[in-house]
């Protein structure tokens, strides 16, 4: 049926209007197309270029080398090694249970070490690294590399690890480092982005702890073009990081190494320091354990064994035992009181063998008396109720006084972990602490050094210093940094009463050199070399005993301090053996050993010991020098 023409230019006209409206719509759509192209292209090129360049370009930090440790004569103690490790990052992975069982058919994984790891994975953000396998060979780094393509998100690394060359002789002093862990992560405000790469060590003990910042460095960068699969194609560019600051300790390494072979298996402690400049030369503490153990992570099994020890491996006793002083604290109730003008050198005092104070009687070691005794003299032969009759003169305001004085009740300022402040108690520190008043007895028990009072084994290397030189001398332990010397500790002068310290001195001269003295039989023999010193025998359980009638925890301490050469005084020592027993049997033959090979560099002449010791010092320093890394030089029959 043919259209009329009315309904033909109508239809016409439909079409024409629903062209415009298409072709209207049309250039619509172009039209914002194109305004948002614009948008996109102009006006917000450089987000989304830098965006892209971001999806391209991988920015990630390069870990510093850490700074190394030395001895004062440059033998290196601490330094960084290679070791071989591959890492998973989650999101470049996909399936991670695949990637891994994967990696597992090229190189052998630790089930342990690899659950470990996987929980690490869930805990972590999705592009952190986190180590897979460490410490594995060349061979099976290689072979990692060589198969990249088909591991997404696993990267073979070279990274750099500690490794402490001398092993367990500066455990104490140096520490040691081990892998971040969250509890580290805890405790940081604003970590350092560093501590979140994969087996980052940081210090967990000792120096390592306590002189991060330095020993750490700061990270550099480096930019690296990926392809989408998230491997790595070419590096663009790097920033290069600070390596850590080197750490140069007052140490002699061969001191270290005799002190810790001269305590041997003792539960027991020694510190030798320079009466002249405060440096502390050997610090020794026993027993004591490999460091390497711990820097990747120690096993529970090993760990155990250290926890379990009676004898405490993992405590620095030098510094952080503390411990009654007993006798060795004498000097410093006899200094206080002559200070405080309450006795002159030539007063003398009856000892019966007890004092009676408050209808309480407090007994000297020797039950017979000492009979009418003097200053020198109470030291001579350590006589307990000469001191107590200075303690009710001279009151333990004074006498606490002079102890912070000479060093004690002081935490020092040394890099190690845990340095202990002691205890120089006074009226208000029991009434603060104990919530008790302070009694008459009190003072009784503390001027012999029982009691409230407690001291390091570095507390009383201090003490004895002071003592000898009369001043302030002060413990240091870091020699340089980056070679920049540190601060000296000579210190100032005490200002103490010369002649009163001649008559303490006079007094540990006569202990180790008049035939009375308690600790003769430990005398060095030429005058060039002659110690003065002190015994002392710190109480352990209340009552007194045999100590073979009791269990080796409940003996008493054994402690010994000296300095040497008696005339000019280079080296102070301090030696406590942990239930030892006796002062003079136990510790001042060890502390006049350590003397002379701190005097001598090395093995001293057999002609330096009593003729009748010879025979068995000779033998003991053939057995020293066995366990000793570096042999000493010279013969074993000088006479």
């Amino acid at each position: 049926m043919r259209k009329s023409a009315s309904e033909k230019t109508q239809s016409q006209a439909l079409v024409t209007r629903r062209s415009l409206l298409v072709g209207g719509l049309q250039v619509g759509l172009v039209g914002a197309l194109g305004a948002r192209m614009h948008y996109l292209q102009v006006q917000e090129s450089d987000q989304f270029r830098f965006l892209a360049e971001e999806n391209r370009v991988k920015i990630s930090l390069i870990p510093p080398a850490r700074g190394e440790i030395f001895d004062r004569t440059g033998r290196i103690l601490a330094e960084n090694v290679p070791t071989y490790r591959v890492t998973l990052t989650r999101e470049d992975t996909g399936d991670v249970d695949e990637t891994i069982a994967s990696l597992g058919r090229i190189i052998e994984l630790d089930p342990e070490y690899l659950a470990e790891a996987l929980e690490q994975i869930k805990k972590r953000r999705g592009d952190v690294p986190v180590t897979v396998a460490d410490k594995i060979s060349w061979e099976a780094l290689a072979r990692v590399a060589a198969n990249a393509p088909a591991l997404p998100g696993i990267e073979p690394q070279v990274a750099l690890s500690r490794r402490y060359t001398l092993g367990a002789d500066f455990t104490h002093v140096v520490g040691y480092v081990g892998p971040v862990s969250d509890y580290d992560l805890g405790r940081i405000e604003n970590p350092d982005p560093l501590l979140h790469l994969p087996r980052f060590q940081i210090g967990k003990t000792g120096l390592e702890a306590r002189q991060e910042d330095d020993l750490r460095g700061k990270a550099g960068t480096q930019r690296v073009e990926v392809n989408a699969r998230g491997r790595e194609v070419r590096e663009l560019g790097r920033v290069e990081g600070k390596q850590g600051s080197d750490v140069q300790l007052t140490i002699d390494h061969n001191l270290q190494n005799y002190v810790q072979a001269r305590l041997g298996d003792e539960s027991a402690a020694a510190v030798v320091i320079d009466c002249q400049t405060g440096d502390l030369l050997a610090i020794g503490s026993a027993p004591t354990f490999d460091p390497n153990l711990f820097v990747n992570g120690i096993s529970v099994a090993d760990y155990k064994l250290l926890l379990e020890d009676d004898h405490r491996p993992l405590v620095a006793k030098s510094v952080q035992g503390t411990y009654p002083p007993g006798s060795t604290f004498k000097m410093v109730t006899a200094l206080a009181a002559l200070e405080a003008g309450v006795v002159t050198a030539e007063d003398t005092f009856s000892c019966k063998g007890y004092l009676e104070v408050s209808s309480q009687k407090f007994h000297c070691w020797k039950h017979s008396g000492h009979g009418n005794v003097s200053l020198v003299r109470s030291l001579r032969e350590s006589c307990d109720v000469y001191y107590y009759e200075l303690a009710l003169k001279t009151g333990i305001k004074n006498i606490s006084a002079m102890a912070r004085r000479l060093g004690l009740g002081a935490r020092h300022d040394i890099p190690m972990s845990a340095v202990a402040q002691g205890l120089a108690p006074t009226k208000d520190w029991k009434k603060r602490v104990k919530k008790e008043d302070w009694v008459l007895g009190d003072s009784v028990n503390a001027s012999i050094g029982q009691g409230f009072v407690l001291a390091s084994p570095l507390q009383l290397a201090v003490m004895t210093a002071r003592l000898a030189t009369g001043r302030a001398v002060e413990p240091r332990l870091v020699k340089t940094i980056d070679g920049v010397e540190q601060p000296s500790g000579a210190g100032a002068p005490l200002g103490l009463n010369e002649n009163h310290l001649r008559q303490i001195r006079r007094g540990m001269f006569e202990v180790v050199n008049h035939s009375r003295g308690t600790g003769r039989k430990s005398r060095i023999m030429s005058k060039a070399s002659q110690m003065a010193g002190k015994t002392g025998t710190s109480q352990v359980i209340s009552r007194r005993v045999k100590a073979s009638e009791v269990p080796w925890e409940q003996r008493d301490h054994a402690l010994f301090v000296d300095f040497a050469p008696y005339d000019n005084p280079r080296i102070a020592v301090a030696v406590v053996v942990e239930h030892g027993g006796g002062g003079s049997t136990a510790a001042a033959p060890v502390a006049r050993d350590i003397t002379l090979q701190a005097l001598y560099g090395d093995d001293p002449p057999l002609s330096e010991y009593p003729s009748r010791d010879r025979g068995r010092i000779r033998a003991q320093q053939k057995k020293l020098r066995a366990l000793r890394p570096a042999p000493s030089s010279g013969s074993d029959d000088r006479a």
